[in-house]
């Protein structure tokens, strides 16, 4: 399944709704280039009650469903519409990450349709699954590893190319 579609309904939606968050997880290293796939998007927030409440126009803006899977033990909003799929969690703490600026300014908008969406950096979402340490995030870490060394290396190799030609 092509997850474009879906992330382009969320970005509008997210634009709309003026609600900031950062997409991590596995559908951001995706997006960063890494072979993996997930059924979901996991998002960053601040949760606030403004931002509360953007969140439920951003369910209702989807015709989605917003619940609290974990309540009250837990900061994720999960947002589910059965007749495509689509499902979306929205933490307000993700392991490995000290601050919403913090991740803010470790992103990168990415266009999708007419609206872009905040992705967080593969060094970010690397750092946030060695964090967590659950058994699934542990099986990623490899793959992830892997993809950023080679952006990496295609990135250095860009520079040094730059540097030769402005000589």
């Amino acid at each position: 399944m092509d997850a474009r579609p879906l992330l382009e309904k969320l970005a509008s939606a997210l634009h709309h709704a003026g609600l900031e968050a950062i997409l991590i997880g596995n559908a951001a290293a995706a997006l960063r280039g890494a072979p993996v796939t997930t059924v979901d998007f996991d998002f960053f927030f601040r949760k606030t009650p403004r931002n509360l409440r953007k969140l439920k126009a951003l369910a209702r803006n989807l015709d989605a469903v917003l619940m609290r899977p974990y309540y009250p033990v837990s900061d994720l909003y999960r947002l589910i519409r059965e007749d495509d799929g689509l499902q979306a969690d929205f933490m307000a703490s993700i392991h490995g990450v000290r601050s919403f600026a913090a991740l803010r300014a470790a992103s990168d908008p990415v266009r999708l349709g007419e609206h872009t969406l905040l992705v967080a950096s593969l060094a970010a979402i690397l750092k946030s699954k060695q964090a967590a340490g659950r058994a699934r995030d542990k099986a990623v870490l490899g793959i992830l590893k892997e993809t950023l060394h080679e952006a990496e290396a295609r990135q250095s190799k860009t520079k040094a190319r730059g540097a030769k030609e402005r000589k």
